[in-house]
């Protein structure tokens, strides 16, 4: 027998919350198998069994929050028996042998272990077993549509037979609270562990900051022509990777942290943290939320390796698969609101960073070029929030129009790099 614990998940991260089981009591496992997904503050971690057998016994429920070290599983030796084999002989002799004179009370108590073995037992996706639980169905009953395992298109018909007692129970509750105004209906949800913790993290830095955005423009027109010059001999010399503008904006922000060491600190107590290397967070949205996976050692990287970087921690994202390691250590953050459509914005500093850049959407607009012309050029607006106790207004401003002067003339950037 194995016990199935919360593994070690980063230095800052004491639980997590059980966002779905893999695996189903009765199933047979292999060693190193996912068999549930924790969801962290910051990630989704998959938990393996250190062993193969069977999983016997389940101790926490999906939506559980669990601590790093408890048990949350059992993995005993053997294999996994079909659970018409294995449910009812087991069941069965233990009424028989405490009450054999009252048939009738042996009958009754049967039938109730009967239904938790086989609710154990059976085979059912976790999503049906879920639903299975807030319906209030028992799983040995629901008879499947195809093959042998209980799916949720299951667990519906088998609840399409007290379609009258359903509604009853949840009339009353939903009733009472739409008393006051029954024409303006609302739908109440809880919030997800991540978007707690995203709403806690910036509710932290809006209280414990001195923030303050400033703001300039630039001038996209000759990034955009070299790009379109370079960017298929790029793709072709760099295995197919795209050459977008986030290197640009990564590397013109490298440089910039150089020149001004300020805006890569942080406050720790009483002390300031300047941090002599260049990892840079990249803001990425999911369908849970933003997060930000970190890009290593920019100063160190070629634009080819940034944008590969910048591909791969997205794709990440997207699909749920970011590391830890993915997301600990930034330095500095960009957020890019212009894929959005977005045309000007304060972006919140993220965690105990000094600053955050903004970027924003590419708009053609009308532009003096001197006294006499106006030319219509590709312009964005970026910011810099900043948080002022370590960072004068000065230093913000240097800072931006450092990013805007390498961005209008990218063969500066080149050379910086």
């Amino acid at each position: 027998m194995s016990e199935v614990k919360v593994p070690e998940l980063a230095e800052s991260i004491t639980e997590g919350t059980i966002s779905e089981w893999l695996k189903s009591v009765g199933d047979q496992v292999e060693k190193g198998e996912n068999i549930v997904e924790l969801e962290t503050d910051k990630v989704n971690v998959e938990v393996i069994s250190e062993v193969a057998g069977v999983l016997t016994e389940i101790k926490a429920e999906e939506g559980d929050t669990v601590e790093v070290g408890s048990v949350i599983a059992v993995v005993s030796d053997g294999e996994a028996q079909p659970a018409s084999n294995d449910a009812k002989p087991e069941k069965q002799e233990e009424p028989s042998k405490e009450d054999a004179g009252k048939p009738e009370a042996t009958e009754a108590t049967e039938t109730k272990e009967e239904s938790v073995s086989s609710n154990e037992r059976i085979q059912a996706t976790p999503s049906a077993r879920r639903l299975a639980r807030e319906k209030g169905i028992d799983l040995s009953k629901v008879k499947t549509q195809a093959g042998d395992v209980i799916r949720p298109e299951d667990v519906e018909s088998a609840a399409k037979p007290q379609p009258q007692a359903k509604p009853a129970e949840k009339s009353q509750p939903a009733q009472a609270k739409s008393n006051d105004n029954p024409s303006k209906p609302v739908v109440r949800e809880k919030l997800s562990r991540r978007r707690q913790t995203i709403a806690k993290k910036l509710l932290e830095v809006s209280n414990n900051t001195a923030m303050l955005t400033t703001f300039n423009e630039v001038d996209m027109t000759n990034v955009m022509e070299l790009r379109k010059r370079k960017k298929e001999k790029f793709q072709e010399d760099h295995n197919g990777t795209r050459l977008g503008f986030m290197s640009f904006f990564t590397k013109a922000a490298v440089a910039a942290l150089k020149k001004y060491p300020d805006v890569n600190a942080e406050i720790d107590g009483t002390d300031l943290v300047l941090k002599q290397f260049y990892d840079i967070g990249i803001a990425v949205s999911t369908e849970e939320g933003l997060v930000v996976p970190i890009v290593k050692d920019c100063d160190k990287k070629n634009f080819a390796e940034i944008e590969q970087d910048i591909v791969d921690l997205a794709v990440k994202a997207k699909d749920k698969k970011l590391g830890l390691d993915d997301m600990m250590g930034g330095s500095f953050t960009i957020t890019n609101g212009g894929v959005f459509g977005s045309l000007m914005s304060t972006p919140i500093i993220n965690g105990t960073q000094a600053a955050i850049l903004g970027m924003h959407s590419i708009v053609t607009r009308p532009i003096a070029i001197d006294k006499d012309r106006m030319e219509n050029r590709p312009m964005m607006y970026i910011a810099l929030s900043y948080d002022h106790r370590i960072i004068d207004g000065k230093q913000a401003v240097g800072f931006l129009k450092t990013i805007k002067d390498l961005i209008e003339n990218p063969e500066d950037l080149l050379l910086e790099s």
